[in-house]
């Protein structure tokens, strides 16, 4: 009771309606909830923008058979180096399966094997010798 009296004393001193600081506390928090709104429509405009300018950076491969590439290895290698190339290869395509997968055949072995298409790349040279590149630079 007293403590009623104290706090009613005190909003009378203060010049307090609390109808008034009630009815201002809920506009503070409509506005919290449409600024929580408006940085949630940000995000995802952000979003959008960003994914349409990373699927317009990616390349698209049509690989078909008959046609020759390299393949990415990511084997963690105990000693790793770092000139080494992580493409090996080439490899002959024999078959272009259903979600991106490859059938590909090794000519040096006779071994076929598939492997993801998102992991493999055009090979567009020839066979490296090292004589021959001597040969030709000297």
């Amino acid at each position: 009771m007293e403590l009623e009296h104290k706090a009613y004393w005190a909003t009378k001193l203060l010049n307090l309606n609390s109808q008034a600081v009630g009815e201002k506390r809920l506009l503070q928090l409509n506005e919290l909830y449409e600024f929580r709104l408006e940085a949630y429509e940000n995000a995802k405009i952000y979003k959008e923008r960003a994914k349409k300018w990373h699927d317009k950076k990616i390349l698209k491969r049509e690989l078909k058979p008959g046609q020759q590439v390299l393949v990415y290895n990511s084997r963690l290698n105990v000693f790793p180096s770092k000139l080494k190339s992580k493409w090996i290869g080439p490899y002959l395509v024999t078959k272009v399966l259903p979600y991106g997968s490859l059938e590909l055949l090794n000519e040096a072995t006779n071994d076929t094997f598939t492997a993801n298409g998102h992991r493999a790349k055009h090979y567009l040279g020839g066979s490296w010798n090292k004589e021959e590149s001597i040969q030709e630079l000297g």
